[in-house]
């Protein structure tokens, strides 16, 4: 299946700020199961946009806007090719946790077993698998499947429920949240059980139907999980699946704070108010790439009370 994606970011701020330094996780990656055919970047105010790779294989562009402004808009566009994955076995085998253990102690999943900013343990953590019965089973994939229909019960799809920053303690307690949620939670419960987990940031295609728990315009948030002889499986806590043609990776790493689509800083005083909207659309091709992407709010930061400017020092902070 191919697609088209188009997603907007906008920034706005009520007072002008001299200058934006800012990168971005946005281009969709290229593997066994998906191709990038083309990918572009662009913002406006314009800029030179640059690119590196990060040490997780992650494609990031960066750019600097020195320019006042008030508004910043970065706008990515791809074209993707995305396969079936390979049928998933009934099970592994009898000495799968042997081998599972045996591959862990290398230290090639060390960021994969430990602990997080967004995914540890906490004692509300504790909790939810003493309820949940978490333990090792026969099997690890059985185990992390029926790990993830627990997750996918236990928790309510709430959209604005949480913030891209609430702890993980936020969403255990209201047992409500959103995709970056579930995945956290499920992250946190297979490392304890001593499987390599990673975050995974993306797009999934809305089908028409509208059966799909996530929302429409956003972005979505999954995992993976490791196996001795399939390597990495992609587990969707929000939908209670495996992950299929329809989920576009995006980026890898231990959990949102690796990953965010948007991440910078600026340089200036923005009075009282700054705000942020994401517009995100995923089609099939053809008979896709309208100008119309709906924006979504994401963010809002308001202050106690305006700014006061006393000189271009402190508008510089």
């Amino acid at each position: 299946m191919q697609y088209t994606i188009r997603h907007v970011t906008r920034f706005t701020y009520e007072a002008p700020i001299s200058e934006s330094v800012m990168e971005a996780r946005m281009q969709p990656c290229t593997d066994a199961s998906q191709r990038c055919i083309r990918f572009g970047l662009s913002t406006t105010p314009p800029s030179r946009v640059k690119m590196y790779q990060d040490h997780d294989g992650n494609i990031v562009h960066h750019f600097n806007i020195p320019g006042r402004h008030s508004r910043l808009t970065v706008t990515a566009e791809a074209f993707v090719e995305c396969r079936p994955p390979e049928p998933l076995p009934t099970d592994l085998g009898v000495d799968a946790w042997v081998r599972l253990d045996g591959a862990t102690p290398s230290g090639r999943f060390w960021d994969e077993l430990n602990p997080s900013p967004f995914a540890h343990r906490t004692p509300l953590l504790d909790s939810l698998a003493d309820e949940m019965g978490l333990v090792r089973g026969d099997d690890p994939l059985c185990t992390v499947k029926r790990l993830m229909a627990d997750v996918h019960r236990t928790f309510e799809y709430s959209p604005k429920s949480t913030r891209v920053d609430s702890p993980i303690d936020d969403v255990l307690s209201a047992r409500r949240g959103v995709c970056q949620d579930f995945a956290h939670v499920m992250i946190a419960l297979v490392r304890r059980l001593g499987i390599p987990c990673r975050y995974v940031s993306g797009y999934l295609f809305q089908q028409p139907d509208g059966s799909e728990r996530s929302v429409d315009g956003a972005t979505h948030a999954w995992v993976e999980a490791w196996f001795p002889g399939l390597e990495w499986v992609g587990f969707d806590p929000t939908h209670n699946t495996t992950t299929g043609e329809g989920h576009i990776r995006v980026a890898i790493g231990r959990d949102y704070s690796d990953v965010p689509p948007t991440r910078g800083v600026f340089k200036g005083s923005s009075a009282m108010r700054s705000e942020l909207a994401v517009g995100v659309s995923v089609g099939t091709v053809p008979g896709f790439g309208t100008d119309t992407t709906p924006f979504v709010p994401w963010m809002s930061r308001e202050a106690a009370a305006p700014l006061v400017t006393e000189s271009v020092a402190s508008q510089q902070q």
